[in-house]
């Protein structure tokens, strides 16, 4: 049931200007933002954006800039309220409220692996904090948290983490765009602690609750057939080999760039083939997946969409989780052309969006999700693999490297955690400055770092040898 402000008018003897008190709104999550509550105790759909920092970052600066950011965006500060029914609701502050925490960790004994890098570090590091949200004895969590981590050589960290039912892909890159923003002004950012219009903003409502109704129809019948065969289905997909399948999961990243000679020529080939990056990202990475393999095998690929701009009504505020899925599955024989298979792959997902698949089948996939959740079995292996690769449909792009590097941002990467239910890769795109450069997400060790090393150096070389043609005729 969705709650609004209660004004109370307080009179002070000593002051006497009245003033204005407020009680915290919120609302009941949506069925989406339910399943993302659920896998996100098992660990998936822990949202991180860790940035490298090239100076002593200012704590007081960077904390008034997060506090300016709550004040703008209502979900961000706001605490999920766990019910005794297994319900969940958003309970939003009238003020802000993030604490930063830091860590020094400067000492090399403090370091677990060197060979990675620091950024990489603390985002495995934070993509694997999800204690705040698995501890179901807690009746409420926070949605944001942000810490400072000083790192050897002179190098520190700020690490935002946050619950995916509260930021999907696009609130995270708003998020960063407008920290950013903030940190580049010049002025003092004044703190708004105090009312203002700002903060009568209200957390826009839930995506089921502004999808075009006729978009969402389907029959009961047919909405059974579609479950069963989406269950059926997933039994005949194939995985990449399991290395351990019963050690306790964590997520962990491998990077894939490309400079920006190869990512001009797989853009270009794109473009001469009509069809999005996704649809070549995709084709990469299943070749590079059945390379191993003999035979004709079916794989598994989820496309996650970004709906907003085709909802019903205009959101208050666009941050929260507003992305759909639409899962597909795709026969790799081996010897395919990459062109050919990028085609067939991004038609295949075109198609099921032109029939509004993510949003017809939205309910089916969630309670797919949920079912896996509850029931690891139903998964090969106890695995709770559900595909063997999630893209997303658009790329983002970002070329405001010169003023990232004038606030001290050297480098920065962002992607979620999956090491509960989820594919096999989950890869994160962005085109930065001209430049590919792709976070992939995996379980571990259900996979290994050197497999997932190993498969997308395979997807490297593939884009790599892809992009020559079209280099050439640019």
């Amino acid at each position: 049931m969705k709650r609004h402000y209660k004004y109370l008018i307080v009179k002070d003897s000593t002051n006497p200007t009245p003033q204005i008190m407020t009680e915290p709104k919120g609302r009941t999550v949506g069925a989406t933002e339910c399943t993302w509550c659920r896998a996100v105790r098992g660990g998936t759909g822990i949202a991180v954006v860790a940035l490298r920092i090239s100076k002593p970052p200012n704590t007081s600066h960077l904390q008034t800039a997060i506090h300016k950011l709550q004040n703008y965006h209502p979900i961000l500060r706001s605490t999920l309220l766990q019910h005794a029914n297994n319900n969940f609701s958003f309970l939003t502050s009238p003020t802000p409220f993030l604490e930063l925490t830091s860590h020094d960790l400067t000492n090399q004994n403090d370091v677990v692996n060197i060979s990675l890098s620091p950024l990489q570090q603390i985002l495995e590091h934070e993509l694997n904090n999800d204690s705040a949200w698995r501890d179901t004895t807690r009746d409420s969590n926070d949605m944001f948290f942000g810490t400072v981590y000083a790192m050897p050589n002179d190098t520190w960290v700020v690490a935002l983490r946050l619950h995916v039912a509260a930021c999907d892909r696009t609130t995270a890159v708003l998020l960063l765009r407008e920290l950013l923003e903030i940190l580049e002004e010049q002025e003092e950012i004044k703190n708004k602690n105090n009312f203002d219009e700002n903060n009568k903003k209200e957390i826009s409502l839930a995506i089921e609750d502004i999808v075009p109704g006729e978009k969402t129809k389907k029959a009961l019948l047919a909405r059974g057939f579609d479950v069963l065969s989406y269950s059926l289905n997933s039994f005949r997909l194939t995985n990449l080999k399991f290395c351990d399948a019963k050690t306790t999961r964590l997520s962990q990243v491998v990077r894939l760039q490309l400079n920006q000679d190869d990512t001009k020529g797989v853009l270009a080939g794109c473009a001469w083939n009509g069809i999005k990056l996704c649809g070549v990202v995709s084709a990469a990475g299943l070749m590079a997946a059945h390379s191993s393999k003999r035979g004709s095998k079916k794989y598994g690929i989820v496309t996650l969409t970004d709906c907003r701009s085709t909802l019903q009504s205009h959101l208050s505020d666009n941050f929260g989780f507003y992305h759909s899925a639409i899962l597909n599955s795709q026969e790799i024989k081996g010897g395919e052309k990459l062109w050919d298979l990028a085609k067939r792959t991004y038609s295949a997902f075109a198609n099921s969006k032109k029939s509004n698949k993510h949003f017809s089948d939205m309910a089916d996939l969630n309670f797919l999700m949920c079912k896996a959740i509850e029931n690891p079995g139903l998964t090969p292996s106890s695995s709770l693999r559900t595909a063997i690769l999630s893209v997303f449909e658009d790329t983002v792009v970002d070329n405001s490297g010169k003023k990232q590097k004038d606030v001290g941002v050297e480098d920065y990467m962002g992607c979620a955690s999956i090491h509960g239910v989820g594919p096999s890769i989950a890869i994160f795109d962005t085109i930065r400055d001209g430049s590919l450069d792709c976070v992939c997400v995996y379980p571990s060790p259900l996979h290994s770092r050197e497999q997932m090393q190993e498969v997308f150096g395979k997807v490297k070389d593939i884009l790599i040898d892809a992009a020559k043609s079209y280099k050439d005729s640019n």
